[in-house]
């Protein structure tokens, strides 16, 4: 009886969670940390690196369905090890390239792979099996965990870049990802009753689905239920322009833009660190949030008060940062991933706690694909207009049509759509 009172096993499963996410995090800071350096050193223009990162971001999106159901089939411990090891692989492997391909090769694939196989579909899959009672805020935890750590590695990296030279960077990289391996290995568990325990406050065990032997059909079974609902097009519409004005344009064009502008890597890199630490308290709150408000209202605040942020970008850029672009920074790393744990209770809520995870794989698998497409075209528009303006603007005109698209989803009724699950061989 007096295990009662210890502390629960699902939390330091949710911590380990956490620091992996971060680990994942860093490779993801480095494009626009790196995209001035190798333009210096190779002659690669903004349009060729952004190719490179959309590789990443597509591989990154399009891997997370996947990712889910491989957890269900080998186990989270096994699919997040592996996909740690591809991030130290493919950011240690950049130091010897030589030519772009090498560039989409080590970024776009090995480290697209890794970082989708965890993604935030990581995060719902560990929230999903240990949690029942805070959810919603659990899911703020992780999901602001792997968003800042991308976004406060970038001052260590920038200093390491004009200290040693980007590849210094690089190996930094790779090696935070391999110190979290062990940890995932040796304490992360499957499910609560791996342990003989139910999930934090649950008063029954939610019975598991048959495992699948074919990880790739039940992902494919699973969107093919759910691209039959409006509510599953809703959802992804909103995210794949929630990753085109955050992953794929803030995040990856904020500093080189900063650079235009004559302000100094370091400090712009700065500037997106304090993004992320302003970052975990936003998406803290919008897990508290979620557990108590209706997820299509948060939803629609958040991407119209990003939009209205994204439009008054360009004339907040100068040689140095001012009160006014402060203010943007601060505004926009509370709504940075905000959307996420609305985003994923809607899925669980429409689609059903098993396939709703899933289903959202195929959601992130669009903020990806939007990412991708923003980081491509925002390096077009560089190199073709000399100015990323007309890239800001767009983008903030999208996220006032995502927040209409928000309020549309519907709510819960007996007509509410189910994905199969598939049978257990």
């Amino acid at each position: 009886m007096s295990r009662i009172t210890r502390m629960h096993r699902a939390w330091p499963v949710a911590a380990v969670a956490f620091v992996a996410l971060v680990g994942a995090a860093g490779f993801r800071a480095t494009p626009g940390v790196l995209m001035v350096p190798l333009q210096d050193e190779f002659g690669w223009s903004r349009a060729t690196t952004s190719a490179a990162v959309s590789v990443n971001l597509v591989l990154y999106g399009l891997t997370a369905p996947f990712a889910a159901a491989l957890m269900d089939r080998f186990g989270v411990r096994r699919v997040t090890a592996l996909a740690l090891t591809l991030v130290a692989l493919g950011s240690g492997l950049t130091v010897f390239m030589s030519a772009s391909w090498q560039l989409v090769l080590c970024w776009g694939v090995l480290v697209g792979l890794g970082t989708g196989s965890m993604a935030m579909v990581f995060a719902a899959t560990v929230v999903n099996r240990w949690f029942t009672r805070h959810r919603g805020l659990v899911v703020g935890v992780l999901t602001a965990g792997g968003a800042a750590g991308q976004l406060v590695f970038l001052p260590l990296l920038a200093w390491l870049v004009d200290e040693s030279g980007w590849r210094s960077a690089s190996l930094t990289v790779a090696g935070a990802a391999l110190v979290v391996v062990p940890l995932v290995v040796f304490v992360l568990r499957e499910r609560p009753s791996d342990v003989g325990l139910l999930p934090y406050g649950a008063t029954a065990e939610e019975p598991a689905p048959p495992p699948s032997g074919d990880a790739a059909r039940r992902a494919l079974r699973a969107l093919s239920g759910a691209w039959r609902t409006k509510a599953f097009w809703l959802l992804a519409g909103g995210f794949f322009i929630c990753g085109a004005s955050t992953n794929g344009l803030v995040g990856t064009h904020f500093i080189p833009a900063a650079h235009d502008h004559g302000m100094h890597e370091t400090t712009a890199a700065s500037l997106l660190a304090l993004v992320g630490v302003f970052d975990i308290v936003g998406t803290v709150a919008s897990g508290w949030l979620t557990d108590r408000l209706d997820s299509r209202v948060l939803l629609a605040w958040y991407y119209a008060l990003r939009g209205l942020s994204l439009l008054t970008l360009p004339v907040l850029f100068a040689d140095s940062p001012h009160p006014s672009m402060l203010v943007f920074v601060i505004f926009y790393g509370l709504d940075w991933v905000a959307t996420v744990p609305p985003t994923i209770a809607l899925a669980r809520e429409v689609f059903g706690p098993s396939a709703g995870t899933i289903v959202f794989g195929w959601v992130f698998t669009a903020h990806q694909l939007g990412a991708a497409a923003a980081a491509a075209l925002a390096g077009l528009v560089r190199t073709s207009l000399g100015s990323y303006t007309l890239a800001w603007w767009g983008a903030g005109v999208l996220c006032l049509f995502a927040a209409g698209m928000s309020m549309s989803i519907g709510r819960p009724s007996a007509e509410r759509p189910r994905v199969p699950e598939p049978s257990s061989a």
